[in-house]
């Protein structure tokens, strides 16, 4: 039985039937937009009601300030949701920072620095999923995601944000790794969870999300 190859005659006149394979998995659809936007304004609200409460929640580490950024990860999670449901370039930074203006828009005690944060938050997640060709979605990449979010959150924060100039550069450090481990949790593992239970649900019907959990599960 002949292999299924681009004849060099389906490239005359229009594109070969690798490239159009190849736009159809890496170019955004209407739908991928939508349902992109969907993501990041609802997590725009959630960035909201979060910072407006963080100051609450991190009196728990009162003791030792920087072991609140273990709290981050509710910052980053837009990036590695978005990309896992989406699976498009560019999905992650989207969302991220969509988000980011959003929250910007009600506003945010942080002011438009959320904006640099929001665009280096996605970023790193970014970088994780192009050094996989968009071609890797499962949990290690995720994780992957989640950890770079972190990093880059977590190292703008300290260094370039500068927002704990009173920290140690011992406390500097431990935070930028424990912003790590809270992307690597919270937005690597829980918004790989909720994908593959959206999934199931089939409210991914129309995305690639859901066409690979259902090729998955035969």
């Amino acid at each position: 039985m002949p292999s299924f190859r681009a004849s060099p005659l389906l490239s005359i006149g229009g594109p070969t039937v690798n490239e159009t394979i190849s736009k159809h998995r890496t170019g955004w659809r209407v739908v991928d937009i939508v349902v992109a936007s969907v993501i990041a304004v609802a997590s725009g609200v959630i960035f909201w009601a979060w910072s407006a409460g963080y100051g609450l929640f991190s009196l728990a580490f009162a003791a030792f300030p920087p072991a609140t950024a273990l709290l981050t990860g509710m910052w980053l999670f837009p990036a590695v949701l978005g990309a896992l449901i989406i699976r498009k370039p560019g999905a992650a930074i989207y969302c991220e920072l969509l988000a980011a203006v959003v929250e910007a828009l009600l506003g945010s005690h942080y002011g438009l620095t959320v904006l640099i944060s929001g665009l280096v938050q996605g970023l790193g997640a970014e970088l994780v999923f192009a050094v996989f060709r968009y071609r890797k979605w499962n949990l290690g990449v995720a994780l992957l995601a989640g950890l770079f979010s972190g990093l880059f959150a977590g190292i703008t924060e300290a260094y370039i944000l500068a927002y704990y100039v009173e920290y140690t550069a011992g406390m500097k450090i431990f935070h930028v790794i424990a912003t790590g481990v809270s992307g690597l949790v919270i937005a690597g593992l829980l918004s790989w969870l909720a994908t593959r239970g959206l999934a199931k649900t089939g409210a991914l019907s129309a995305l690639a999300s859901r066409r690979a959990h259902l090729e998955t599960a035969k």
